[in-house]
């Protein structure tokens, strides 16, 4: 399963993705990004391209409390789902935007047990996920910017399907962030999972399981 995701090259994001005001302040590198944590967002406002800050995990606008992040992992929202479901279908048609990163872990079931694997692109040393956003207000009144990465099934030679996050090719990430592309069947199209040929995978430490493990040892080969 995919629930933990690195962003460590800081200094490119400016210009990868055109963001005209820069990188605001307190964005750090991160080699364990997990959820209910805050994470660099990219979202397009009146035209312009603006990284901001919010928390990673989903939360409707009626929702009551944050329990849902974890019960119901809304930290991910299944591709197949996302056009049907209430709690998406909003959000992928007028709150899409950019995660960026340099890789994620998945944990896979081996013949050595649960273990955590690396996977980055091979084409792209900074790319961005699919993700949508929502604004949720907390019972103290705060109001929360809150994130989810959008996911497909694969079953890539592995024994069980998989949920692997969708990374956007370059190419298509202007149009997932463009407010005024609403139609269904061009923003699923988008969705185009990775082939096998264009993804690196390799086993790392389980180190990462700990949230607060974070440096460059967690995506070492192993």
């Amino acid at each position: 399963m995919f629930e933990r995701y690195t962003l460590f090259e800081i200094d490119k994001l400016r210009d990868r993705f055109q963001l005209a005001q820069g990188v605001p302040a307190g964005v750090k590198k991160s080699y364990n990004i997990s959820p209910t944590q805050l994470g660099s967002v990219i979202v397009n406002r009146d035209g312009v391209n603006v990284l901001e800050r919010m928390k990673w995990g989903f939360i409707p606008a009626t929702a009551k409390d944050n329990a849902s992040v974890f019960r119901y992992k809304t930290f991910l929202a299944k591709s197949k789902d996302i056009f049907d479901k209430p709690a998406w279908q909003g959000a992928v048609r007028n709150s899409r935007c950019l995660i960026p990163a340099n890789g994620f872990y998945e944990w896979q079931q081996t013949v050595d047990g649960k273990l955590p694997f690396y996977i980055r692109p091979t084409d792209q040393d900074l790319f961005a996920f699919a993700g949508i956003y929502s604004s949720w207000t907390d019972p103290q009144g705060e109001e929360w910017a809150t994130y989810a990465i959008v996911t497909e099934l694969s079953d890539r030679g592995f024994k069980k399907p998989l949920q692997r996050a969708i990374i956007l090719r370059p190419s298509d990430e202007k149009e997932w962030l463009d407010p005024t592309v609403s139609d269904e069947s061009a923003l699923y199209g988008l969705l185009r999972p990775l082939s096998d040929d264009m993804v690196q995978i390799h086993q790392v430490s389980p180190d990462v399981k700990n949230v607060k493990a974070n440096d460059e040892r967690l995506i070492a080969s192993v």
